[in-house]
């Protein structure tokens, strides 16, 4: 997560304000919902703890050098990732060989040394493929300095194995004849470290229309418990999904009441908060431009920005089980009758 220039130690968390609570007790409104919520289930119980921790043991491992926007170890990143679309069989955004959105180095501000790029890869939709759920985590880090190695498991090796094993259960699923319904844009962005670049540098040069983008689902650091929550871990931050529309909201609520009864913290989604998460993360390029969107956050902590952000350190039955709420989220998006309206002004 972008830092901000900010200097944030855990200890400087503050305790959590409001929070949304959702229902212990599963409903289940008719049995063809009953119906869509086990096929449904049946593709999150692909997502496993195994495969998510053997992916972050290599994407947080030094041979990545910490991933710096356009940096060597950057670039074993994204060929990382092209690679692993190219085994699960999805295709790039482009539909052809080429997984990459070049970005030149001078849209880094003097930022970066060289150029980079985001990878896109896509899965189309079964019924409404002009319609497009992007699901996002940015693949960069903060590099190495004074001979230590910034692995960033957390920030956001945690979100980019996520968006791999969502990727892997929806490309099933369409295996099955099984939807998605809507197509699905598949987002690792670079240069988030240093400004929000590769989501804005997307937002601006989208290779799908930015009003045919229902929603952005944004992962970022989803691995760890922060201070606020050790004594029960079972949580995850939501900011900015009713901003611009309140079914986005619902559906989270939906899928976290029906399936998994987390308790969902907006503690960040505060218009008042005083650290300004909301706007820290990639989703807000989307939301800026009105694309209703929802960051999803497990919290700083002590190793945030520190080579001690390592994948030893990474809860990996909680991860999966965040990475399950938000494949069941993205799913509800992507398999409704009707897109999710715009109907808030996004303050």
């Amino acid at each position: 997560m972008k830092n901000l220039l900010l200097a944030i130690p855990a200890l400087c968390i503050i305790a959590c304000g409001s929070q949304k609570e959702t229902a212990t007790t599963p409903t289940k409104d008719t049995t063809t919902k009953t119906v869509v919520n086990s096929i449904a289930t049946t593709y999150a119980n692909t997502i496993t703890a195994a495969e998510m921790k053997t992916d972050l043991y290599i994407y947080a491992s030094d041979e990545f050098e910490g991933r710096f926007t356009g940096k060597k170890g950057q670039k074993k990143a994204v060929e990382f990732l092209k690679k692993e679309y190219q085994k699960m069989g999805i295709p790039s955004a482009y539909g052809n060989d080429n997984y990459f959105q070049n970005i030149p180095v001078t849209y880094f501000e003097g930022k970066a040394e060289s150029d980079s790029e985001n990878v896109l890869a896509f899965i189309k939709g079964s019924e409404k493929p002009d319609e497009v759920l992007v699901l996002s985590a940015h693949l960069d880090h903060i590099g190495h300095h004074d001979g230590k190695v910034y692995s960033g498991a957390d920030d956001d090796g945690s979100g980019t194995v996520a968006l791999l094993e969502m990727a892997e259960a929806f490309q099933k699923a369409k295996e099955d004849g099984n939807g998605p319904k809507r197509s699905i844009l598949i987002l690792h962005v670079t240069g988030e470290e240093i400004g929000l670049f590769g989501s804005r540098y997307y937002s601006e040069n989208p290779v799908f229309p930015l009003e045919n983008t229902i929603a952005d689902i944004n992962v970022d650091m989803i691995g760890r418990v922060d201070p606020d929550h050790e004594a029960n871990k079972n949580y995850i931050y939501v900011i900015g999904a009713d901003r611009l529309s309140t079914e986005l909201d619902a559906a989270v609520t939906k899928a976290n009441t029906n399936l998994t009864d987390f308790t969902l913290d907006y503690k960040y989604n505060d218009r008042n908060d005083p650290e300004r998460i909301y706007y820290r993360s990639d989703h807000y390029n989307f939301a800026k431009n009105g694309v209703p969107s929802v960051f999803f956050f497990s919290g700083i902590h002590a190793d945030y920005h520190q080579p001690s952000d390592t994948p030893d350190k990474i809860d990996y039955p909680l991860m999966t089980t965040r990475t399950k709420l938000i494949f069941h989220t993205a799913w509800e998006l992507a398999n409704r009758d009707e897109r999710i309206k715009v109907d808030r002004d996004g303050n």
